[in-house]
């Protein structure tokens, strides 16, 4: 049998992120319990300071729910470009310890020192000196996790929050797993821990016990991902170049719509998001998808797939608007829409050209 060469790998996870970062700026703001999002009828909690969390206030929480269970919250709207301008300050400190990182989101990422770039001996230390060096530089904690496997680290992140950080060792794994409940497992969502819990299985003990044929009629082809978690295993290497495999954007209206006219005002605005950001990383797709969800919470959505890459603005714009019409003349108020676009691909040069960040200047 081959064994693998054990490796380092962090997962690092900021606090609260987007709303330490409005704690942060603004000092009144420290100590209270802090909403980023919109209070409004139809507004959803985007991230909750701690002081929040301790009222059971946390993100994807309507917002009437969340004031309902904290009084004295306080919403601050997001700031997206002070998110993403922090985010580039973080993941510069992760470059200076390793090439080897695979961004999750704005806020957390991991990171492979299996081989660090400044010489510390150990995973550990190092994990320190980065979550050092972001709080001196950004003036915000961070949260680590240490292991030798993916799923490990990420678990143990959540160890010793917040500013903390946990490590899992090789020979504490496979038993450290067993101890925990699988609705803590990266890959078991709450669906799955229910459907879990009424087959008698929750806590990684409890996973451990089940064969893999069980695991199999039960769940599927995720079976060989829960049998060997349950064992604390897990091969995935940290991947920097892991390709994002679309882009969306989704909005709740104040009040349910049923004018036509409005409802496509909302999609073409949700379509020039999605645009911004194709344009902004020069990543295209070649299918637009829009989702609808109506007032009573029924969800559809429509895709079209595109002969060539979505390069141009306004075929984003009038695709979206077609899949939309798809749905008229309505049954029903619509709450919600969304525009994603998907199934990257890379522009040939003449699809590039037609962009304006690649057009040739014009003759003077």
């Amino acid at each position: 049998m081959v064994v693998e060469p054990s490796r380092k790998i962090i997962h690092v996870d900021m606090d609260a992120f987007f709303a330490s970062v409005e704690q942060r700026d603004n000092p009144a703001l420290r100590g209270q319990p802090v909403a980023v999002g919109h209070a409004g009828a139809r507004g959803v909690v985007a991230a909750a300071s701690y002081e929040a969390r301790e009222y059971g206030v946390k993100s994807a929480l309507p917002s009437v729910t969340a004031q309902r269970r904290c009084p004295n919250l306080i919403f601050v709207p997001p700031r997206f470009e002070v998110y993403q301008q922090v985010s580039r300050q973080i993941h510069a400190v992760f470059s200076r310890y390793t090439t080897v990182i695979q961004p999750l989101s704005l806020d957390e990422a991991y990171l492979d020192v299996t081989d660090n770039k400044v010489g510390l001996p150990t995973a550990w230390l190092t994990a320190k000196a980065i979550r050092a060096d972001i709080f001196r530089e950004t003036g915000l904690t961070a949260s680590a996790g240490i292991s030798y496997n993916k799923f490990l680290a990420k678990i143990a992140s959540d160890h010793r929050k917040p500013n903390g950080q946990f490590a899992v060792t090789p020979d504490m794994g496979p038993a450290w797993v067993e101890t925990l409940p699988v609705a803590r497992f990266h890959g078991v969502g709450p669906v799955t821990a229910a459907k879990m819990k009424r087959l008698g299985i929750e806590t990684g003990a409890d996973l451990r016990a089940q064969s893999l044929d069980f695991l199999r009629r039960h769940f599927g082809s995720s079976a060989e991902w829960y049998y060997g978690i349950a064992r604390a295993r897990d091969t995935r290497s940290v991947n920097p170049n892991r390709v994002r495999k679309s882009s969306g954007s989704e909005t709740t209206f104040d009040r349910d719509l049923t004018d036509e006219s409005e409802i496509e005002t909302g999609v073409l605005r949700m379509a020039d998001d999605v645009w911004n950001w194709c344009e902004r990383r020069r990543a295209f797709g070649r299918t637009v998808t829009v989702k609808i969800k109506y007032a009573d919470f029924q969800q559809i959505t429509r895709s079209r797939s595109q002969p060539t890459v979505v390069t141009v603005h306004d075929q984003l714009r009038q695709a979206a608007i077609d899949l939309v019409r798809s749905v008229f003349p309505l049954a029903k108020g619509i709450r919600l829409v969304g525009v994603t676009v998907s199934n990257f691909a890379e522009a040939t040069a003449a699809e590039l050209e037609q962009l304006p960040i690649f057009a040739a200047p014009a003759a003077a």
